[in-house]
């Protein structure tokens, strides 16, 4: 008789994807905290199911339980749930056991592997540099035993996928965590752009070493190199640049300069560059004007004015692809998940709901997971487990 109810379980399931990528095949990667003992189920089928909650829009971890506990069968075997031998019935966790995983989970090891699996679904690009943004976020409302809250330092191409996350350690700051977060990356090819607290020399030398470009911020934070590039004849350089943009009720103007330079004390830098905008807004009538200083170890012709222009801009886009997401469509700092790990294996699910989506062609979020809400076999077909 069970054979018989395994079967008719099995029967409105779609069938497993071939060659789909999976990320159940990614999380061998997780060391399972909990004890051999009492094991009733797969970590892989705990997080896969986790993850399709969250991609399905899933905030917390009750909404998370909800949508297993709805599952319909087929879905929760597709999942890996097991099969009770006596009753036919799948089982499926119980919120507490859930919790008490996700709760112990290695957040390093969580977010490496959905940065291999995101990194495993995207689709070659072809010659040329890839830029790739680093950028930490403070999970608000969030604490730790020694620090009232909790900082992730995540890197993210300009495309806008995750492709690391580390957590900053405590009574400490996102430069330590910076060659660690990247070492998981393949920076053949591909250039950093960061913000001023990362122009450090210790950074430049180890993408350098990595076979990484670096695009640098520099501010009054390191005065002696601040001053030696904001001094340069910048009123006799070429114009290397320039657009002009209208939305959000203001006028904006970016003007870029280069100048390849030869003498900069900072590891391998070949090119200053300015970067001034001019912003109105319409509303106040306000004009400002701002000048960026920035330097770079790319050679003069590697790359050209606009695409300059285009990654200085774009670094950006991990506030506005990632952060901004995260905060309003998943609400993350209204989140009342605060203690323990929960809040860093949170904020990792939903960096690879972002990832999946955006790679999926979808550019409004808010509107991914409603559609993928509305069918659990998108959460799962996304995920690589059916077709």
């Amino acid at each position: 008789m069970p054979t018989a109810l395994d079967q008719l379980a099995r029967a409105s399931a779609p069938a497993p994807l071939t060659d789909a990528v999976a990320l159940s095949g990614f999380l061998g990667l997780v060391p399972d905290p909990r004890g051999v003992r009492g094991r009733r189920y797969q970590l892989s089928a705990l997080v896969t199911a986790a993850a399709a909650s969250v991609l399905a829009g899933a905030r917390s971890l009750t909404a998370i339980t909800e949508w297993i506990t709805d599952a319909p069968v087929w879905a929760c075997r597709a999942l890996g749930f097991p099969l009770d031998p006596l009753t036919g019935a799948v089982s499926v966790p119980h919120p507490h056991t859930l919790r008490r995983l996700l709760v112990q989970l290695d957040g390093d090891a969580l977010d490496q592997a959905i940065g291999a699996f995101l990194a495993a679904r995207t689709t070659p690009t072809g010659p040329g540099l890839r830029a790739i943004a680093v950028d930490g976020k403070v999970l608000r409302g969030s604490r730790t035993a020694n620090t009232p809250y909790v900082t992730l330092l995540a890197a993210m191409d300009h495309a806008g996928h995750v492709l690391a996350q580390r957590q900053v350690a405590d009574k400490s700051n996102e430069i330590p965590a910076f060659q660690p977060l990247l070492d998981s990356i393949d920076l053949t090819s591909t250039v950093i752009t960061a913000d001023a607290l990362h122009t450090q020399h210790a950074h430049g030398t180890y993408l350098r070493t990595r076979g990484a470009h670096y695009i640098a911020q520099v501010k009054a934070n390191h005065p002696g190199l601040f001053d030696r590039v904001r001094h340069l004849p910048w009123r006799e350089i070429t114009l290397d640049h320039h657009d002009r943009t209208r939305a959000h009720h203001r006028l904006e103007i970016r003007r870029l300069k280069t100048v390849a330079f030869a003498h900069l004390d900072y590891p391998d830098a070949r090119q200053a560059l300015q970067v001034v905008r001019w912003r109105k807004d319409f509303t106040s009538g306000r004009l400002t004007i701002e000048r960026v200083y920035l330097i770079t170890s790319l050679p003069p012709g590697t790359a050209t004015g606009p695409q300059l222009a285009a990654w200085i801009r774009g670094h950006w886009k991990i506030e506005n692809l990632l952060h901004h997401v995260r905060d309003r469509t998943f609400r993350e700092d209204d989140s009342k998940i605060h203690v323990g790990r929960l809040p860093r294996v949170m904020a990792g699910l939903r960096n690879l709901a972002i990832g999946v989506h955006r790679q999926d062609g979808r550019t409004n979020i808010a509107a991914a997971l409603r559609y993928t809400a509305r069918d659990c076999r998108r959460s799962l077909t996304a995920l690589g487990l059916t077709g």
